[in-house]
């Protein structure tokens, strides 16, 4: 979920935004790290697992065009997306109704234009506004490739996978070759910024609940798995987290079924889930929609992980 005025644009919208600030770069061999499915999934707020369909979405309906170039730091070319004319059209045409947006700045009222500095990402610009587009000195939401703020409720899905994969490796007090290997692998996946993954690895260090490394496996497979399939990247970072935590094939299979065969949704969970359906019906869950929720979570007992895990799988099929 994600939180203030930017959780009541689309994800579409939000990635057409986000692509029209950052264009492809013309006759250079190299592209910024932003256009990668890890720049869009941190841009846009959500789980990386959950961009491929977004990115999808766009392009059948002909608004991105897909290449591949070389990014800087990677050891080998990646997909990068650009917005095609019908696609710049859409977005250009989306900002600008949204900078006519009135909102409250320090107790003036004024146009989302007026607080809008020159050269600014305009995501950047609208992560200052809460759902009431009342205007905030500190980001009401913050990307985790930024170093600092509170990332959205998906995102915070991923830092906890990697908190606790950090956990697991201090176990023993240090941390070997490979598992800074697998670490550094699973942080650029979320294009995470070093800092926020240094804190996380600080945090994990000084926690007295170290998880063993088959129960981290596990709940690294069932986010694999939300949408019923492991892409490529996916199965690359499984399998370097296997070797670096010694995770023997037998194993392996045996948390592989374990994830793909998740029991079925306790009533309280099966409940809540009805009403988030219908609160998602229009891609987006609105201030009043949210309130709601959360007295709902509050008298079944559902927890933000949860919430976080049944949206993710609803925006999967959508």
């Amino acid at each position: 979920m994600v939180d203030g005025y930017l959780g009541s644009l689309t994800t579409e919208d939000r990635t057409l935004l986000h692509l029209l600030d950052h264009p492809l770069p013309k006759g250079k061999w190299e592209a910024p790290e932003a256009i990668t499915q890890a720049g869009i999934s941190a841009a846009v707020h959500v789980q990386r697992k959950h961009v491929p369909r977004t990115l999808k979405r766009l392009e059948k309906n002909e608004d991105l065009t897909v290449t591949q170039r070389h990014i800087p730091g990677a050891k080998q070319k990646r997909r990068v997306y650009s917005l095609s004319i019908q696609g710049r059209e859409k977005a250009q045409e989306l900002l600008e109704s949204i900078v006519k947006l009135e909102i409250i700045h320090f107790d003036k009222t004024c146009i989302v234009a007026d607080i809008h500095i020159k050269g600014q990402p305009i995501m950047i610009t609208l992560s200052h506004l809460d759902e009431g587009m009342l205007y905030h000195e500190i980001p009401v939401i913050s990307s985790v490739s930024n170093p600092e703020g509170v990332a959205s409720l998906d995102a915070q899905v991923g830092e906890e996978l990697v908190r606790r994969m950090f956990a697991t490796a201090w176990k023993d007090g240090k941390i070997t070759k490979d598992e800074q290997q697998l670490l550094s692998d699973v942080v650029d996946f979320l294009s995470m910024h070093p800092e926020r993954a240094r804190r996380l690895s600080e945090e994990a260090r000084g926690s007295p609940d170290n998880p063993p490394p088959e129960e981290v496996y596990l709940d690294m497979l069932r986010q694999a798995l939300i949408d019923g399939e492991l892409a490529d990247d996916e199965m690359a970072l499984i399998k370097t987290f296997q070797i670096a935590f010694d995770i023997d094939e037998h194993a392996h299979t045996r948390l592989m079924e374990k994830a793909r065969s998740e029991p079925a949704l306790p009533d309280n969970v099966r409940t809540y889930k009805l009403t988030l359906d219908t609160a998602m019906e229009d891609g987006k869950i609105t201030s009043d929609e949210e309130a709601m929720l959360r007295t709902l979570r509050e008298a079944l007992n559902v927890s933000m992980s949860e919430h976080a895990r049944l949206l993710a799988e609803l925006r999967d099929q959508m």
